[in-house]
């Protein structure tokens, strides 16, 4: 299995609109994406407008293929504009 935690930092103004893209984009994985076993948009409780992603997948290519689906390409060009800052990507590995 390989984790991944997303670290996300988004305007506060723009912050509705970024969990409705993203939530949008969450739906579209739990429904397309068996291979994706977790994938939880969370918010921090003392920093104001930053996510973590929390997300496991079975293997490798299934990693790879989240990635290249359009409408995560899509979900990203939609939250582009609502970020306050680059994603910070932190990749995992299962301890079993």
């Amino acid at each position: 299995m390989i984790g991944v935690v997303a670290t996300l930092k988004v305007q506060p103004a723009k912050a509705a609109e970024f969990e409705t893209v993203f939530l949008d984009l969450a739906a579209k994985v739990k429904a397309n994406e068996p291979g994706c076993l977790m994938y939880q948009l969370t918010r921090s409780k003392t920093e104001e407008g930053v996510y973590k992603v929390l997300e496991l997948y079975a293997s490798m290519d299934a990693l790879k293929h989240h990635g290249g689906t359009d409408y995560f390409k899509a979900a990203g060009a939609a939250m582009g504009p609502t970020m306050a800052g680059a994603p910070v990507i932190e990749y995992l590995d299962a301890v079993e």
